[in-house]
């Protein structure tokens, strides 16, 4: 079975682990028009970094498109029962705002 399924429609794309697709917290930030999975895997990797040790969390990225460029919602699923710390979303909205990793994922993710 794959680590990572990117499931793509005309809105954009859903990357997560496979069966784990629920958002149960996240943060949402714009991005200029981009290609829509290479961004969701370099923000998917940054977010499990930041959060491998938050037990029972698998990431989820969904980027979809819009008139400005792209909507990307960052975050996660909790496993059943496993409780969410406190802060874990302004931690989420904090890494999307930083300016080096955006711009690390903005060159990474250019149109060609």
């Amino acid at each position: 079975m794959p680590r990572w399924q990117l499931i793509r429609t005309e809105e954009g794309v859903v990357l997560s682990r496979p069966g784990r697709m629920r958002l149960d917290v996240g943060a949402r930030s714009g991005f200029p028009p981009l290609r829509p999975a290479a961004l969701a895997h370099e923000i998917r990797k940054d977010l499990w970094r930041m959060l491998q040790r938050l037990r029972g969390f698998s990431p989820v990225v969904v980027i979809r498109r819009d008139a400005a460029g792209l909507e990307v919602e960052a975050g996660g699923e909790m496993a059943a029962g496993m409780p969410l710390p406190p802060g874990v979303a302004e931690r989420i909205a904090g890494m999307l705002a930083d300016p080096h990793r955006r711009a690390r994922w903005i060159a990474h993710a250019r149109l060609r």
